[in-house]
């Protein structure tokens, strides 16, 4: 699934197009993820990353999901990467989104 960037861009668009209002644009290497105007995710190198807080983020450390990290001296806390078998299943994908899209 994580063959090309762009690739998987299209794909995580196409399972998360229930949602109304959803926009993707390029930034810093990668794409941001906004539902009706509020950033809540990151493609970034193949993987997908959601925005969170102290009540969501133990969803994704229980799955052994890091945080973000564009590069060896920078690590987003707030944003981790979704696992595979969620960005796998468009409807869980579209709950832990709309998780993100709230914090």
């Amino acid at each position: 699934m994580r063959a090309t960037s762009e690739g998987f861009k299209e794909f995580v668009l196409d399972q998360l197009a229930q949602l109304n209002g959803l926009s993707c644009r390029a930034m810093f290497g990668g794409y941001g993820l906004a539902l009706q105007g509020r950033f809540f995710g990151i493609i970034h190198k193949g993987r997908l990353y959601f925005r969170t807080d102290p009540s969501t983020a133990p969803r994704y450390r229980v799955h052994h999901m890091k945080p973000f990290a564009p590069n060896t001296r920078q690590t987003l806390k707030n944003y981790y990467e979704v696992p595979v078998n969620i960005v796998e299943s468009a409807d869980t994908l579209v709950e832990w989104a709309l998780a993100a899209a709230n914090r």
